[in-house]
């Protein structure tokens, strides 16, 4: 028999084993896919219903045109979106040096940093949020340090507005950043840092076209988890906020518990559940021309 056809129905058996085992690990699977699928699809469904649903139970459009038709909508959505980007940016300028320090450090070092990083995750959201309300309010160590300082002269509104919900969320989003992107530093090739320097380019030139190229993944998938992890924030806002910074979740839970109006609720969580859906989109997008387009270009 030719050499090549025994290679050939090789690859042919190969081929048809790999299917039958992945048919297989789909057979095990399906229970667990099927049960997390319903238990994520049917609650969607049942707010999709309810949005179309007026308070005596019949089926109207109502909630959807008293929403598009009323201004505090349109501040709401610019309130979350401006909470999301704003806590990306700061994000990023925190995270990506900080990135860089664990990538450079030795394994040993960079574990124990780590551990620091990851530290604020170990306590709960509410703990955490409360700490702020305790350090950034009006008696609050930070007041007590600007004013003891001589750098204010009168405390400085630090919570209960934009300010103190976007510390807040900061402080929350920024370890979940850092993990992705530390994780790309790390994988990139110092063989290619190494040529770059060789052929005669600076820090910062290397760091633009080299190590910002190569972990553009990572940085992008820490973007994306920030970005869309924060269009729904609710305890943050909510706390540090004091009424006065309403994004989306705030203005559902008033909906609900305010006027137990659960349709305009539901086309609220329906228009909150498209903008995560286009965001993540438009981000996946980015990060996919990301890992197209060659480092350096």
């Amino acid at each position: 028999m030719p050499a090549g056809a025994f290679s050939g129905e090789s690859r042919t058996a190969l081929a048809r084993e790999a299917r039958r085992e992945r048919t297989l690990f789909l057979g095990l699977a399906l229970p667990a896919l099927l049960i997390v699928g319903l238990c994520a699809l049917l609650p969607v469904l049942w707010i999709v219903r309810q949005s179309f649903l007026s308070i005596g139970g019949d089926v109207t459009f109502a909630n959807y045109e008293r929403l598009f038709g009323s201004s505090l909508t349109l501040a709401t959505f610019e309130t979350t979106l401006l909470l999301s980007a704003a806590t990306l940016a700061l994000c990023m300028l925190l995270g990506l040096p900080l990135a860089l320090v664990l990538a450079a450090a030795s394994p040993r070092t960079a574990n124990r940093l780590l551990i620091l990083v990851m530290l604020p995750l170990w306590t709960s959201i509410l703990v955490r949020t409360y700490g702020w309300l305790v350090i950034l309010g009006r008696d609050g160590l930070a007041n007590d340090v600007l004013v003891g300082s001589g750098l204010v002269d009168a405390p400085l509104a630090l919570v209960y507005n934009f300010t103190g919900t976007l510390v807040g969320m900061v402080h929350f989003m920024l370890p979940l950043f850092v993990l992705p992107v530390y994780a790309a530093f790390r994988d990139i090739d110092r063989n290619a840092i190494r040529a770059s320097a060789s052929l005669g380019a600076s820090f910062w030139r290397t760091l633009r076209s080299v190590v910002l190229p190569l972990a553009s993944g990572g940085i992008a998938s820490g973007s994306m988890i920030v970005f869309v992890y924060t269009l729904g924030f609710f305890i943050t806002p909510a706390i540090l906020g004091g009424g006065r910074v309403t994004p989306i979740a705030i203005r559902i839970e008033r909906n609900l518990s305010t006027f137990q109006d659960w349709g305009a609720a539901s086309a609220l969580g329906v228009l909150l559940l498209l903008l995560v859906a286009i965001v993540a989109t438009a981000l996946s997008g980015v990060r996919r021309l990301l890992r197209r387009q060659p480092a350096g270009a």
